[in-house]
């Protein structure tokens, strides 16, 4: 099969949404996970939920999404949304739509074997790791194995960090732990891994300032904006965004819990200034994913 290659207009496009998710299979089934985050972020309505309407919706805004799964692992329930459907599904919206994939480092053996195939016959650019709802810490050795598969292809890395939507306002949270979120135990990977490129996902609440310092110290890790609105940004974040880390903040909606159009809205509510919004909203996805070197560059470059 042909993998996927990205066809993304530079000139036209808007905005790179760094952090979307499919809540729906194209076979009609639909994402448990993402249905019960849907009440933490007041929506009542995920909508279609299939990859198609999702690279719809960004391409009629002269945007692209990167969108991805989560695997629960070997002991939990099979994906509803496979790492195979969105890379294939891809390929048909690669003028919107960039593939990450999803392995749970407990599937050792087998899980590189899949995540093997899923870079040098699928094409997909990055890997998900939520380690609160797969229950592991980024420094665990159990996943050392994958990361050094990811840096040897130049593939990125991007962990969940902070508060989780999932099983929040649940009884005892539904069993997930927040303390695997901790974007500390990153600053470990990134020193082991110094050439894989990583995202730390979301303002990383109650540790923004763990967050910033790992970034800040480590010249492969950025740092995606999803997950809350702009305007309830704490002042470190908008103070790092528009100085020392201006050039590795990413866009990121965490849709359909938010929109990007409300996202970018909200933008304008903050003391982030101009000059470093097209850095975020676009221009800095463009370099760490490689797309100004062509439509097969490789992910990362700083």
């Amino acid at each position: 099969m042909t993998g996927y290659i990205p066809r993304i207009d530079l000139d036209s496009l808007v905005a790179i949404d760094v952090h979307t998710h499919i809540t729906a299979s194209v076979t009609g089934a639909k994402d448990e996970v993402a249905e019960g985050m849907a009440g933490y972020f007041g929506k009542s309505d995920l909508g279609d939920g299939t990859l198609p309407a999702l690279a719809a919706y960004y391409r009629a805004r002269n945007m692209a999404a990167v969108t991805f799964p989560v695997d629960l692992g070997p002991d939990g329930d099979d994906m509803t949304i496979s790492n195979e459907e969105i890379a294939e599904l891809a390929i048909d919206h690669s003028d919107a739509v960039i593939p990450f994939a999803s392995v749970h480092p407990a599937r050792g053996e087998t899980g590189l074997a899949l995540a093997e195939k899923l870079i040098t016959e699928y094409g997909v650019r990055g890997f998900k790791f939520h380690p609160n709802t797969q229950g592991f810490f980024p420094n665990d050795p159990i996943a050392y194995p994958l990361y050094e598969l990811l840096q040897s292809h130049g593939i990125p890395a991007l962990f969940h960090s902070g508060q989780a939507g999932t099983g929040a306002g649940t009884k005892g949270g539904g069993g997930i732990r927040l303390k695997y979120s901790n974007p500390i135990h990153l600053d470990d990977v990134a020193a082991d891994f110094p050439d894989l490129p990583m995202v730390i996902a979301h303002p990383s609440f109650p540790w923004q300032e763990e967050a910033l310092a790992v970034a800040t110290h480590k010249a492969q890790v950025y740092i995606d904006l999803s997950g809350w609105s702009p305007k309830y940004f704490p002042p470190i974040l908008i103070q790092y965004a528009n100085t020392l880390l201006k050039d590795r903040m990413l866009f990121g909606s965490d849709f359909p819990m938010i929109t990007p159009d409300r996202w970018i809205a909200d933008l304008e509510k903050t003391g982030i200034r101009d000059e470093v919004k097209p850095g975020i909203l676009k221009d800095n996805a463009i370099r760490f994913f490689g797309l100004d070197r062509g439509s097969a560059g490789t992910a990362g470059s700083s």
